[in-house]
């Protein structure tokens, strides 16, 4: 009679990053394909207000186009926190059920505040004003996101320029939005200006609040 030892195996998951960078890259195709005038000037808008100036109305921030560079957005800042929280020793990059917690709570945060802020800036009469600097936020944002994607790939297939990019790309994301919340003020400062203390308010309760109660929560856990 044989005996037969049986073994658990522990296989490291990487098959679902593979699918879900595929179908990314294929979500960009679509937008790229579907929206071609518009999504080649949003690929500039680092060195031209072209779009900025085409697409300025507020309506905008609901069109499929923004939707869909929003989702790849989320994804690309959800795959980003990954590898930072892997290189902190929290998760691992491979770690899918990380990933989806990461993706849900950056997109429910970012429609519960969108929500929240549409509430406030209506009670305070400045919903034009919001509408308009909520739009050209986003705008800058999504870029950042986009031109984070493809580095954040690499990152996660390369182990060594991972631990070396990941906390010098994070600090200069951090940067790089300061700068995107400087350039949309002085854009709008006319508009701002005639508003100026409850645009404050606003400020201080949607843009300042959340985020350092976030980074609070992680220091605290």
């Amino acid at each position: 009679m044989i005996l037969l030892q049986l073994k658990n195996r522990i296989i490291e998951d990487k098959d679902w990053t593979f699918i879900v960078f595929v179908l990314v890259l294929l979500l960009i195709v679509f937008i790229k394909s579907s929206f071609e005038k518009r999504f080649y000037d949003f690929t500039r808008i680092i060195i031209s207000d072209k779009y900025l100036r085409t697409y300025k109305d507020s309506s905008n921030l609901l069109t499929p186009f923004t939707i869909l560079v929003f989702i790849v957005n989320v994804f690309s800042f959800a795959l980003f926190i990954q590898l930072l929280a892997h290189v902190n020793g929290i998760c691992n990059k491979t770690d899918w059920v990380f990933f989806v917690r990461s993706f849900s709570f950056l997109m429910v945060f970012i429609l519960i505040k969108f929500l929240l802020e549409k509430i406030v800036a209506t009670i305070f009469g400045i919903e034009d004003v919001v509408d308009e600097y909520n739009l050209s936020k986003v705008n800058f944002r999504t870029y950042m996101g986009l031109v984070l994607l493809p580095i954040s790939i690499v990152m996660f297939y390369n182990a060594a320029i991972l631990e070396v990019l990941v906390v010098p790309v994070a600090y200069i994301l951090l940067i790089l939005n300061a700068l995107t919340y400087g350039i949309t003020m002085v854009r709008y400062q006319n508009n701002i200006i005639d508003k100026l203390f409850y645009f404050i308010l606003y400020l201080c309760t949607f843009e300042i609040a959340p985020y350092y109660f976030i980074y609070y929560l992680i220091i605290k856990n």
